[in-house]
């Protein structure tokens, strides 16, 4: 049997934030770019290639306890560091990095947690969750042994540094210089990925690996998830098996299982995370690739299982702990789902970010178990304490609906959907899996129009996912063969006034116009191969004619992909990548 190995989440990792941040092999770099869009890189000073100078260092303190702050003010002016600024809680720190970005953040790991408020690790989940922190920022925790000793084998979120109090002003200047010099290398890495030219991030990861050989794991490790942004597993899957070949390590067995499950290779990614996690029991990310896989695979059971083995080992990630509720639900098992359900209420609480769905999944299982009081509480809950916005709106409708429908008044549940469905239209960001139970709800109470329209939402929404085959599989999973038949013939007609658009559009020398229509168009039908094929020769026509723009050409560089793999014979797409190539070598970017 193989050696069991310790795992350190407490090294200065400066990719760390970056892996943790992605959803298990689904996120990309959109939130990375929105996010340098509106704040700051660091300004370093060099002299020699010497760290950062600390009087340029700005740093927010977040810590509830006056005289700690006082502590660490006057151990920071010590450091020649004077740009402070204060949060006493979670609430206060999300304000203050939503304002302004901060080089470091010292934040104590105890904020008040227990008398209701979050604790460190917690906001640091929100904090990477909503991307209020760029990959420069340094994220020092400071806890006592205690509580460290706790956290030290089930931590995921991880910081750049844990410091053990009591500490002297050594001990912290000593860190900063550690956490500072190291950012230095990445940082120039960090700029390309914040301006989404993954392409050229990775060539920096190649070069300053080659300068600077004592972050190779660390290069490596950066440059395998941004092939996996880049939807390019076998390119990742190589690194992280060359990884491996010289030293077997945990994040690479992971990795490594995230491109088996990218590629659907379901039992290998299964297997390799069963393995995984024999070698390291405490490796929490390993459990959640690890359901999401026997969901794949379709088996909620298991992956129910594993989720409740995380949460037994870790229990306070609002988000493992709202995944499990979900599983068990689908899984049948309500006693389960109402304990993962009332955790994630309560844990979000006092998140500057609740999430209004939490009251819906509560309210959901409590109906499935036939508690109409308790049900009704949390929907009170819902109206009292989260107002002001059409997702809370859309949500409050939909759990009325359900209580509605559980005290057999179908045409006031009816009402309440209606509701919900025109509440809906307005929102933003909510969960797919809430618009397809919308869906189902309007189709049992006979909303039909109401049914096709949240569907439509749904394929039109930047942040989901659903295909128009998903949409219509929906349908015929409801028995709706006709709602299938008349919304697929609808939207082919919309793609195919898209189509013709982006023809005129580019006759006409508007070729911007152009790429816009048939991204709108491949938003409706993204596996369409016709649409790919037109959509990638417009993108090359602006980019020659236009100017380079590299999340356009990763955009190009995306949709090649699916053609690859949708069609990879394809007797144009080996032209497609050649065209695409020599666009590259006209600005001078290496393939």
């Amino acid at each position: 049997m193989a050696e069991k190995r310790a795992f350190s989440v407490f090294s200065l990792h400066p990719c760390s934030m970056l892996i943790q941040a992605r959803s298990i092999a689904a996120d990309n770099s959109a939130g990375w770019r929105a996010h340098a869009a509106r704040s700051t890189f660091p300004a370093l000073i060099f002299e020699n290639s010497t760290m950062q100078e600390y009087s340029d260092l700005s740093v927010l303190i977040v810590d509830p306890n006056p005289s700690m702050r006082g502590s660490l003010h006057s151990m920071l002016n010590q450091a020649s560091i004077t740009k402070i600024d204060y949060a006493v809680n979670s609430g206060t720190a999300i304000r203050q990095l939503g304002k302004k970005p901060f080089d470091i953040v010292l934040c104590e790991y105890d904020l008040g947690g227990g008398s209701g408020g979050q604790d460190g690790q917690q906001l640091l989940e929100d904090l990477r969750h909503h991307k209020l922190i760029g990959l420069w920022t340094i994220f020092i925790m400071l806890t006592s042994e205690g509580v460290y000793s706790k956290v030290l084998s089930t931590a995921e979120l991880r910081p750049t540094d844990y410091i053990l109090k009591p500490f002297t002003v050594e001990v912290l200047s000593g860190r900063i210089d550690r956490a500072i010099e190291k950012r230095a290398v990445f940082l120039p890495i960090y700029q390309l990925i914040g301006q989404g030219d993954l392409r050229e991030a990775i060539k920096g990861c190649i070069a300053t690996e080659n300068r600077q050989a004592r972050h190779a794991s660390d290069l490596r490790r950066l440059r395998a998830e941004l092939h996996l942004d880049l939807g390019e597993m076998d390119q990742a899957e190589n690194i992280y098996q060359e990884v491996l070949s010289l030293r077997p390590t945990d994040w690479a067995y992971l990795g490594l299982a995230n491109t088996l499950f990218g590629q659907q290779r379901y039992v290998e990614a299964r297997d390799a995370l069963v393995r995984l996690i024999e070698q390291n029991p405490r490796f929490m990310t390993a459990y959640d690739l690890l359901a999401k896989t026997h969901e794949a695979m379709g088996q909620p059971v298991q992956a129910k299982k594993i989720l409740e083995d995380a949460v037994a080992l870790s229990p306070h990630m609002v988000r493992r702990l709202r995944h499990l509720g979900e599983v068990a639900l689908d899984a049948g098992d309500i006693g389960v789902a109402e304990r993962a359900f009332k955790q994630v209420v309560t844990k979000a609480k006092y998140s500057e970010f609740r999430d209004p769905e939490d009251h819906v999944n509560l309210v959901r299982t409590l109906v499935k178990k036939g508690d109409a009081n308790q049900a009704n509480g949390v929907v009170r809950d819902l109206e009292r304490s989260l107002r002001g916005s059409a997702n809370v709106e859309a949500c409050r409708a939909i759990a009325a609906a359900l209580l509605l429908e559980l005290a057999g008044n179908g045409a006031a549940a009816a009402d309440e959907l209606t509701r919900a469905v025109s509440a809906v239209g307005s929102s933003k960001g909510l969960s797919t899996h809430l618009k397809i139970g919308l869906v189902h709800s309007c189709l049992k109470n006979k909303l039909d129009k109401a049914a096709t329209e949240v569907m439509l939402n749904l394929m039109s929404d930047p942040d989901s996912d659903m295909t128009m085959e998903q949409a219509l599989d929906e349908f015929e999973k409801a028995g709706r063969h006709d709602l299938a038949q008349n919304m697929g013939t609808r939207i082919n007609k919309e793609v195919e006034a898209l189509m013709s658009d982006a023809a005129d559009q580019s006759s006409q020398g508007e070729v911007k116009a152009a790429v816009f229509a048939l991204r709108l168009a491949l938003r409706k039908t993204p596996g369409n191969l016709q649409l790919l094929f037109a959509s990638v020769e417009a993108i090359l026509r602006q980019l020659n004619t236009v100017g380079w723009e590299a999340p356009l050409a990763e955009q190009a560089q995306h949709q090649l992909h699916s053609i690859r793999r949708l069609d990879p014979t394809h007797p144009l797409f080996a032209s497609l990548r050649e065209q695409f190539a020599a666009t590259q070598r006209k600005y001078g970017i290496a393939g």
